[in-house]
């Protein structure tokens, strides 16, 4: 029940972010999620999208470096300390966090979703849902 993730590199200079972004909104592909990381000279867009296909074709097209990345997805509970739960049932079930960012639902919800990269995500799903959590699937990211 992963979902895919979208990495983009991107030359680090004005305007290439703003031509990727516009090279999506011409092909109605809506972003979910964005982080990025940059070092001097490049960076990595990471992307969470309503239609993965899409999104990866008209990358491609228009010259984008972009790769697809299996990551989890889950429920953020709307409550203090929601956060903290989340995290340590991860921890209980020993499953280490390369890095995280979140994102809010869309039009039809007012919920926070947090993306997750692990090293091994089915092994880390199977322990996580043996915890009573339920990851996002691709098609629930559409719906948003």
């Amino acid at each position: 029940m992963s979902i895919k993730q979208i990495s983009v590199f991107l030359e680090n200079k004005p305007g290439a972010l703003s031509h990727m972004t516009s090279v999506l909104a011409a092909h109605s592909v809506d972003l979910r999620a964005l982080s990025m990381a940059e070092t001097k000279d490049f960076g990595i867009v990471r992307l969470i999208v309503d239609d993965v296909l899409a999104a990866t074709t008209v990358l491609k097209d228009a010259d984008f470096i972009a790769s697809l990345t299996s990551v989890l997805a889950f429920e953020v509970p709307d409550e203090t300390g929601g956060l903290y739960k989340l995290l340590d049932t991860f921890n209980q079930a020993k499953v280490n966090i390369e890095y995280m960012y979140s994102f809010l639902g869309g039009k039809h919800t007012s919920k926070a979703y947090m993306i997750f990269r692990v090293a091994d995500t089915a092994a880390a799903e199977a322990a996580l849902v043996n915890k009573n959590l339920k990851p996002l699937k691709q098609e629930d990211i559409a719906d948003l």
